[in-house]
């Protein structure tokens, strides 16, 4: 008999995706001619996918074994391959500027191969995988239509939101035209997920523009979640449950006090505004404070979860906090994910971080925690030792390219002899 004493843990961020000519078997065949001419001419934009490492996005074998050396049993995979007739990885915001009606339906045809072969890949690991699905906002009777056959095939993983900037060719996400899409997520209860750096513009192709793109990118997320909630989108569709993944968590607590602060302000009638704002119509509609939209209804996807952000735990909740390894990029916490673990959740009680490592995960993409059990007890983390935390200075220097370990090792630490990574993109 299991004697639960490790933890079960989950990555509620890591990414996958196919090789570039798989993708040619699960597109509809009125679009085979066009890839072969299209991807024999494609150069692939990122070259840590080019590499022997590469293979860790497809090949699902290395992937299991790879995961579970690093303690992690099941995962929520986002894309990360670039899928046809697309420029770039399709998790970036430049999937919203698409320059006609044929190249909105070529993009299409590609996230629609990507979301089947992903399915295919989550049941070559039944209840290890939930697959993050793709879908385009320029139509969303068509984003409906996906959502709908992606929640019948079997991905629990939920929606990926797209990015919907100035000049994306889209509405606001609090638009009323995507209603219909946030209906259909709620009802059937398909999460929707905003992923980091997906929420805000490209000013340029240029080393200057990609640090400004950088440098903005939690700026962009931030705006994105207040969309949602000031713009009523939570308000209209109470069952909608949204996640916030790879944005950081130390920021939340702050921006929900910014946030019922402006909401107190407009809402004030006695004429004690801190601050003028002739504009209360804008929320006549919501009937809660923001804080108490996000209690109610968004997660925190806690990539790279840092002391520091464990320590406001509280004011986020302890049931609204997915931690993640961002498996298998470059600052990824593999193969470091245990040593991660345990400096972020050191001093936790076991109750909570078992909530943080799989209990949220598993209450929000379905994943069975029984079928877990057997696997977390041959490789899982014990519960003392991550309680106990780890010693920093035992790991190698290239631990330290992980935000996880921000700030936390010392000099030696860093400057020791290691390459143990060779994580690809």
């Amino acid at each position: 008999m299991a004697s639960n004493n490790r933890h079960i843990v989950i990555s509620a961020d890591c990414h996958a995706g196919a090789d570039l000519w798989q993708y040619r078997a699960y597109l509809d065949p009125a679009y085979v001619e066009d890839f072969d001419d299209w991807a024999k001419n494609f150069v692939i934009p990122y070259e840590d996918m080019k590499g022997p490492n590469a293979s860790r996005n497809w090949d699902s074998s290395r992937r299991l074994s790879e995961l579970e050396s690093d303690g992690v049993l099941a995962e929520v995979i986002y894309p990360n391959t670039v899928p046809p007739f697309f420029t770039t990885s399709s998790l970036a915001s430049s999937q919203g500027a698409v320059a006609s009606a044929r190249d909105l339906e070529y993009r299409w045809a590609g996230l629609r191969a990507h979301n089947r072969w992903l399915l295919e890949f989550c049941e070559d690991a039944p209840g290890r995988r939930a697959g993050v699905f793709q879908v385009m906002l320029h139509d969303v009777d068509a984003a409906v239509t996906e959502v709908k056959w992606a929640r019948e095939a079997g991905l629990t993983g939920g929606v990926l939101l797209p990015g919907a900037p100035p000049g994306s060719g889209v509405p606001p996400l609090y638009h009323h035209s995507y209603d219909k899409l946030w209906e259909t997520c709620a009802n059937l209860g398909v999460p929707v997920n905003c992923h980091g750096g997906s929420a805000g513009p490209r000013t340029g192709t240029t080393k200057l523009d990609d640090m400004f793109f950088l440098l903005d990118l939690r700026s962009w997320d931030i705006s994105r979640f207040r969309h949602l909630v000031l713009g009523g989108v939570l308000e209209r569709h109470p069952e909608l449950e949204v996640v916030l993944t790879e944005s950081g968590i130390g920021w939340i607590p702050r921006e929900l006090r910014k946030m019922d602060l402006i909401f107190d302000s407009v809402r004030s009638k006695g004429g004690n505004a801190d601050m003028a704002y002739d504009a209360d119509s804008a929320i006549d509609n919501l009937s809660l404070r923001p804080s108490e939209y996000w209690h109610r209804q968004c997660y925190a996807g806690a990539t790279f979860m840092h002391p520091s952000e464990v320590g406001v735990r509280d004011q986020i909740g302890v049931d609204k906090i997915l931690w993640g390894s961002d498996y298998p990029h470059l600052e990824a916490s593999y193969p470091y994910s245990k040593a991660a673990v345990q400096t972020a959740l050191k001093g936790v009680p076991v109750s909570e971080a078992e909530k943080i490592l799989s209990g949220n995960a598993a209450r929000m993409y379905g994943f069975d925690l029984a079928h877990l059990r057997t696997v977390a007890e041959a490789v899982g983390p014990e519960h003392d030792e991550v309680f106990e935390g780890v010693d920093l200075s035992e790991l190698p220097a290239d631990a330290a390219g992980c935000p996880a370990f921000a700030g936390l090792m010392s000099g030696s630490a860093r400057t020791r002899m290691g390459d143990n990574r060779g994580v690809g993109k």
